[in-house]
């Protein structure tokens, strides 16, 4: 299938198989995904076209009858009798219609959401770290749960009920001429009113269930980020605030959705039905006392100006569906759209890496914020041991996001094995770094599954050795499955020095050219630090390794200290050389 035009941004993580949608617009981009099934679409016109016709059928044939009734022909119990099964025979058609409608319309539903959920979760995977750090943990979820479900059910039964009630508003303006001309002007008048009175409904509503849509978002963060720090919350005692506050949330959403139950309610076609009707039987009954129609003429379109109760009645819903639906298409299509400053560069270099690192006078900030970095320049060669020491806010943690484009830099150059890291193709570029950071995390899943997460591939003999070399066999034999035990989510099941340990064992399997240690053994007991210490000198044996540490031992073990103070780098160099010139550096190894 031919690639639709895609919004230009850039990405980290792409499909490139998966079919490309057309993001311009809410209602462009739910197109695109509808396209694919024209088919099914064809089903549902169908469906829906015939479902109306049919419907219309029942009118003019009571009209039939009634003319039958006051006629004087002969054999009218055999000609009403030839009406009824018609009546019966056109019904049962008729239902099987609906269903082709319905079935098409709820399938097709389904299927949109089944997409959207996917192209929205790849994209969320594709998304660099600044938006991840900017982007509420809540409104994400509530856009890719209750938003998506708002899609489906705008297709089904929102748009289903909408083509159905098209078909059912033209069926009156067709049919009524063959009875007279002039009985077209009711149900003409009454399609101009009715759209005219939708489009006023619409311009009221769209920007009303746009706010439900966004006051649900602000609720569901608010909830996400109470339970993500359920521990503060009740380490302080602060749970009736918080209560108090969610109570609040809840109260914009409810005023919200009760704001649009005021504009529902204020719906005009339900009066202009009633208007209509009587006047379309006056209008009837007029040309009537004028003989110019009969009276199963005046039964058939009387009957045939019922057919607009349908298209009124579910209009109130179905629109209101269709428009919460573009509100939260436009939500989800907004988190897509949102631009990431880092590409996959697919095409980049994806070489064997040494483990050679430069910085050429690198400046980063944080957005407009303050530069975090700045003129940041030194090279190390594969091999070496960095430690990176300061205070805290120094940047020691940026500046080591920086060589695996967790970020991109402002300006200057982040090189490895002399190529820019922005030339690299990122997927090889950060398979062949490891990250372990302080803040360790662990899935929900095996113990097993955890260790070889950068390498599912990995046999259960090479992740027994990992664990063995980050000294974590011993702990995880303990455990009644072993190496299948499923841990809690983020590892709450574990200690702190369990959880580091098992992030070193998965960082030693995957055999990174270069290794970097975020503070990694800051929860290790000192009974364990020895055996980590040795364990992580074997591992940077024969690769570049970076150590943001406050541990004497480490910084002592390392080949280059770069001393960070307030983005800058205040001196480098090795760890007597630091004692002996750095005034900075011996406050901080006074301090350890």
């Amino acid at each position: 299938m031919t690639s639709l035009p895609i919004a230009a941004g850039a990405s980290e993580f792409t499909l490139p198989d998966k079919y490309r949608s057309d993001r311009r617009g809410p209602v462009r981009w739910i197109l695109s995904h509808t396209r694919r099934y024209w088919y099914i679409v064809l089903v549902m016109l169908i469906g829906a076209l015939g479902n109306a016709a049919l419907a219309a059928v029942v009118p003019m044939l009571i009209g039939r009858a009634f003319n039958i009734v006051t006629s004087n022909v002969p054999g009218k119990v055999r000609a009403l009798l030839i009406v009824a099964v018609l009546i019966v025979l056109s019904q049962i058609v008729r239902s099987a219609l609906q269903l082709g409608r319905n079935f098409g319309a709820e399938l097709i539903a389904q299927k949109l959401e089944r997409d959207i959920r996917d192209e929205l979760y790849t994209t969320l995977l594709g998304k660099s770290m600044a938006f991840h750090n900017l982007q509420p943990v809540g409104d994400i979820m509530a856009r890719a749960t209750n938003d998506v479900r708002e899609i489906n059910l705008m297709f089904s039964p929102g748009v289903n009920l909408v083509i159905g009630s098209a078909n059912f508003m033209i069926m009156p303006l067709i049919l009524a001429p063959k009875y007279h001309p002039a009985l077209m002007i009711t149900p003409a008048v009454f399609i101009v009113l009715h759209v005219l009175a939708l489009w006023q409904y619409l311009h009221e509503l769209s920007p009303i269930t746009r706010a439900v849509r966004d006051r649900f978002g602000e609720m569901n963060s608010r909830l996400s980020e109470v339970l993500d720090g359920i521990e503060t919350v009740k380490g302080s005692a602060q749970e009736d605030r918080e209560v108090d506050r969610f109570r609040l949330f809840a109260k914009r959403f409810r005023d919200a959705f009760v704001r649009q139950g005021d504009v529902e309610a204020r719906f005009v076609p339900l009066l202009l039905l009633g208007i209509v009707t009587a006047a379309g039987f006056f209008h009837a009954m007029w040309l009537y006392r004028r003989s110019a129609i009969t009276i199963g003429a005046v039964v058939a379109y009387v009957g045939l100006l019922q057919l607009f109760r349908f298209p009124t009645f579910v209009s109130l819903f179905a629109y209101s569906r269709v428009s919460s639906g573009i509100a939260a298409a436009r939500r989800v299509l907004e988190l897509m759209n949102k631009e990431s400053k880092l590409d996959q560069n697919r095409a980049g270099y994806s070489g064997k890496m040494k483990g050679s690192v430069a910085f050429d006078h690198v400046h980063f900030s944080y957005g407009e914020g303050t530069e975090v970095l700045h003129d940041i320049t030194f090279s190390v060669e594969p091999g070496m041991r960095v430690a990176i020491v300061g205070q805290t806010g120094a940047g020691k943690t940026t500046l080591v996001k920086l060589i695996n484009r967790t970020y991109d830099v402002d300006s200057g150059r982040v090189l490895v094995d002399g190529v820019d890291v922005r030339d690299w193709n990122l997927e090889a570029l950060r398979r062949q770094i490891s990250i372990i950071e302080q803040d360790i995390f662990l899935f929900s899943r095996t113990v097993r599954e955890n260790i070889a997460f950068g390498r599912p591939d990995a046999s259960m003999e090479e992740i027994v050795a990992a664990a063995k070399a980050a000294q974590a066999h011993d702990f995880i034999m303990e455990f009644k499955d072993g190496y299948e035990t499923v841990i809690g989510e983020r590892g709450v099941t574990l200690s702190g020095g369990q959880r580091q340990r098992l992030a070193l064992a998965r960082a030693f399997l995957t055999d990174p050219a270069i290794l970097i240690l975020d503070d990694s053994t800051s929860a290790i007991d000192s009974a364990t630090e020895d055996k980590i210490q040795r364990a992580i000198f074997e591992a940077a044996r024969g690769r570049t390794t970076f150590i943001i540490t406050h541990r004497l031992s480490q910084i002592r073990w390392a080949d280059l200290i770069i001393l960070l103070r307030r983005g800058r780098i205040e001196d480098m160099g090795s760890h007597e050389e630091l004692l002996r010139r750095s005034e900075a550096y011996r406050r901080i190894f006074a301090r350890m």
